[in-house]
Parts: structure tokens; sequence; C-alpha cells
């Protein structure tokens, strides 16, 4: 195991004790938030969401972050202090530049889905609190549901129309899940009748504001969805934690997309046999290659089942991925395990087609969730058969590699075993994306699939998202960039199927910054392990290695490589197996 080898000052504990404080005052402010977070002692509540309530949210970010540096003696930090005390400065700063420049509440119609949604179905699917408890607890919070609602009509005044239109979609998903899913999670008994007409409630009042959504919003949704170059600057800096700027970043996106391309053509080249064995391998120019690597990639994907198999097909993937971690010592796996797969709710569709959602930090042996959306029941046959293409049974391998074993799940559960609550808390999401899209080719590098060209293809294509991600989410923030160019690019660029190209665009006008976290994430975890490797030569172990990369928390990259390389080198001296 790798040891903890920081040294914890009294002025480390003092910050410590400062976060926690800080957090209580959050806690009994917004509820919703500590339930999140895993502490149960405000379940039974919902937020004051409150233009004056907000602004009292925001006057505890700035007054705790001018006391910071008065409170807390930074140079009697140890050096991880100083991590966790830059960590949290950071992440303050980042909630008040969120709240200046996107306004979420006036502009976001999915925020209060947080409130209508999750504050319920957290309670029923991640709590370890005894069932009769958590029911007693979302009867009460749907009580105060109308409140919130009320509170989106009038707080609502500037959306934008491409995340209200999938804030429509959400609240028709959210209608559904009062009007059925709730009582599949609750099971039989459980004070049904209570429960019954507390969802009634809430059901009559969504349906309400299902129509003023549809009616008012969408007529006045108008406002801007890019963010512009100013601003997208401004929050790549804050979130992804690494030094280089927006630009830099698109700027090797573009550069590894031609890499890739690269060796998409050649392993298409090799497999081109398989498929095509009557036709000769067309002469190499940049035409012919682009259509080599589609029709190969479009015949391994026909290896694919129907929208009902996607689950199973990722169920039966588990336990060879598993087997494979545990006997090529790729890294030590969390026990028990409490990762479950499951059909994606409605009310949170329409983003992403798969998911992660871990067990909360402050509740860590609660239940994690790997969800996935199969294609929806009102997509034409080709849209359909699109999906199930882009999801075929190698890409679903890949996708679980990244979206549970060894990637987020396994890394969310060594996360909440951090001794520091800054780090356990506050996380960084390149580090976390960046991990999972590593772990894609490292499991491969390994050995996983035996070699398999067209499992190794289909990870190629999905990394080559990675890349095409930054691309898009960049050009189409900060640059005129057309739905249409965005499309030719995905299709065309990215191979990419038609449904998951409209799927994508539709993400990158509802976020910024995020989907560049990917490519970002994985170059500062790649360029880690090559780091490592050269300093360690032949005391490198990667099972070592990886251990101490999940060991540190899901910090910002930029911390990585002193964190790890601490962690290295003392069991490296200290010669531990």
């Amino acid at each position: 195991m790798i040891s903890d080898t920081s040294v914890v000052t009294s002025e480390d504990e003092k910050l410590q004790t400062f976060y926690r404080n800080y957090l209580e005052q959050v806690f009994r402010l917004q509820p919703v938030c500590a339930t999140a977070l895993g502490d149960h002692r405000y379940d039974a509540l919902l937020d004051d969401i409150s233009a004056g309530a907000r602004e009292c949210w925001t006057n505890l970010i700035e007054g705790t972050l001018n006391e910071l540096p008065g409170e807390i003696d930074y140079t009697g930090l140890s050096r991880d202090g100083q991590i966790d005390f830059e960590i949290l400065r950071n992440n303050l700063i980042s909630k008040l530049w969120v709240e200046k420049n996107l306004r979420p509440f006036e502009t976001d119609p999915r925020t209060y889905g947080f409130y209508i949604n999750d504050s319920v179905y957290l309670l029923l699917t991640k709590s370890t609190q005894p069932k009769e408890i958590n029911v007693a607890n979302a009867i009460a919070r749907m009580a105060e549901i109308p409140r919130i609602i009320s509170e989106a009509t009038r707080s609502l005044r500037n959306p934008i129309k491409q995340v209200l239109e999938t804030a429509i979609r959400q609240n028709a998903g959210a209608i559904r899940f009062y009007e059925r899913e709730i009582f599949d999670y609750v099971g039989e008994g459980s004070r049904s009748d209570e429960l019954q007409a507390a969802a009634a409630g809430v059901i009559t009042e969504l349906r309400s504001y299902h129509m003023f959504l549809e009616g008012l919003m969408l007529k006045i949704a108008s406002n801007p969805w890019r963010l512009g170059r100013k601003k997208f600057q401004a929050k790549f800096e804050l979130e992804t934690g690494v030094a280089i700027t927006a630009a830099e970043n698109c700027a090797e996106a573009e550069k590894e997309l031609v890499r890739v391309h690269d060796t998409l053509f050649n392993l298409c080249r090799e497999l081109w046999p398989v498929y095509f064995p009557e036709q000769p391998l067309p002469l190499e120019n940049s035409a012919n290659r682009c259509d080599v690597i589609g029709k190969v990639t479009k015949a391994v994907s026909q290896d694919h089942g129907a929208g009902e198999d996607v689950l199973p097909t990722i169920k039966a993937a588990v336990d060879s991925i598993i087997g494979f971690i545990c006997n090529k010592a790729f890294l030590p796996l969390p026990m028990p395990d409490r990762c479950s797969i499951i059909e994606m709710p409605e009310f949170k569709r329409g983003e992403a087609i798969a998911y992660f959602d871990g067990a909360p930090p402050l509740d860590p042996l609660a239940a994690s969730f790997y969800a996935i959306s199969p294609p929806p029941e009102e997509w034409p046959h080709e849209l359909k058969q699109s999906f199930l293409e882009e999801y075929n049974n190698h890409m679903l391998k890949i996708l679980t590699i990244h979206e549970a074993y060894p990637g987020h799940y396994v890394q969310f559960e060594y996360a909440n075993k951090e001794p520091s609550l800054i780090r356990r808390i506050i996380s960084c999401g390149s580090y976390i994306e960046g991990w999972a899209v590593y772990a894609e080719t490292a499991m491969l590098d390994a050995g996983y699939g035996d070699g398999d060209l067209r499992l190794r293809l289909m990870q190629m294509k999905f990394y080559l998202r990675a890349v095409a991600n930054a691309i898009l989410d960049y050009k189409m923030h900060c640059t005129e960039m057309s739905d249409e160019e965005a499309f030719v690019f995905l299709v065309r660029d990215a191979f990419q199927s038609e449904s998951e190209a409209r799927l994508k665009i539709a993400r990158a006008k509802q976020s910024s910054v995020q989907l560049s976290t990917y490519f970002v994430g994985r170059r500062a975890h790649c360029g880690l392990r090559q780091a490592m490797e050269r300093e360690l030569g032949d005391k490198f172990q990667l099972s070592r290695y990886h251990e101490a990369v999940l060991s540190i928390g899901a910090v910002p990259p930029k911390y990585m490589k002193e964190l790890v390389r601490k962690r290295l080198c003392y069991a490296s001296d200290n010669g531990e197996a």
C-alpha cells in the first residue's frame, strides 16, 4: 500500500476546522447540498432559494474568501496543507465567478431540477439512512416543491433556449418520476398512502410548471449560449487547474487530431482484409484515408444488439474487466464493490448518454451508479440504429472502463478515503475525466482484450471524442462555429454517428469548459506517467503508480506530479513492495 507521507501541522488542522465550519454554514442554508454530499441532518428540509437567500449564500462565500488568509497562516501549513488552502481559495473564487457571470437561477431552468427531482431522488437512492426515515424526509421535501416552482417562475427571466429545451424534456421526465418511478424506488409499504398523496400534489404543480416553460419561457428565450473568449478563458483557468490557456489547449487538440487519424488509419488498414477480403485497399491519399476509416469503423460497429440489450451487454462486460484488473495487478480495486449499473432516470437525460454518480463523500458506504440511457423510444428507426452502431459491443466495453472500472467508480472510491476534507469534497474535473480517458488506453496497453484490433479501434475512436470535445468546446464558445460546421466536423473528422454528433452539439451549447476537461486531463495523466517511468526506471510498478495517483484525491493537474512523486519516491526509498 502507498503510505501517506504528509506531516500534518497544527495550521493544517486549523485549516480543516475552518473549512468544516464553512460547510456547516453552507449546509444550514442549503440542505440539498448537505444531502448531496452525504450529510443527512437536514434531509427533511428544502432550501430557501429566494433572491434574498441566494444573496446570503454569496455573502457567505465572499466572507469566507476574505477571512481565509487572515485565519490561516499559509507559511505555517505543510506543503499538502498549502495545496488544500489553494484548492479551497480557488473553489470559492469559482463559485463567485459562476454566480456573477452565468447567473444560473435566472438563465438556466435546469438549476431548479436539483430541488424538484434530485432532492428526493438522492434520499431514496444515495442514503444509508433507514428506508422509513428516507421516505418520511422525501414526503416532507415534496411538500416544499411548490415553493421551489413558484420561485422558478419569479426568477427565470432570461433563459437560454437550448438549455430551456433540455429542461422541458427533463421536467417531463420528472412528471413520470413522480407518477411511477418513485414507487419503484420505495417499494411496497413505507407510508404509501402519504407518498401517493404527496406525489399527486407535485405532479399537479409540475404540469403547471411545464406549461410555463413551454409557454412564456419559450417565447422569451433569447439569451445567447456562447460564452465568448474572455469568459471562456477565465472559466477554463478556474476549472481545469492547468498551466496553459484555452486557446493553447485547442491548438494541442488539433495537433493530436492528426496523430489519432494516423493511428486509426493504420488500424483500419490491418482490419480491411477481414471485412473487405475481395476489395483491394484503396491507394493512400487524404480522401481515401477517411473513406477507409469510415468503412472499417462502420463494419466493426455492426456488432451490436437491440436497444434493450445495452444494459445487459454492459453488465456482461464488467466481470471480464474486473477479472483482468485483478489478474494483471493493474491496481487494487475497492472492496466491497458498491457500483450499480442502471438505466438513466428520465429526468437526468438530454445531455450525455452515460454518467457515473458516486457515493457522496460524507456517506461513502452509500450506493454508486453507472447510468446509461438507451435510445429514446420516440426516435425514428434510423436514429436508433445510428445510436446502436455508435455504442456497439466493443464501444460499450470502452465506455465501461471509462465510467466504472478502473475509471470513475474506482477513482471516486479512492477519493472518498482521502483524509483531507477539502480534497474529499472539492474535486477537479480535469483530473477526474483525465483519469478515465487515460484508463481506456492504459487498460488496452496492459493487455485487456488480448490485442483485439476491433477493441483498439473503438478505444481510439472513443479517445478521438476527447480530442474533438476540446476543439468543439472552444470553437463553439469562442468563435462563430455554426451547428452545421460542428456537425460536419464531428461526423467527418471525429467519425461520430449522426445521433452522437447531434447530442454532442446540444451538450456543447448547454455547458462550457467541461468538454475540454477530457483532453487536457488525459494529457496531464499521460505526461505524469511518462515522467515517473523515466524517473523510477526499473523501480516503476504499474499497480503502485496507479494507487499513488488515486491516493492524492482529485486535485488540479498542476499539483499531481509533486504529490505522486512524493508518495512513489517515499515508497521506493523505504523498499515498500
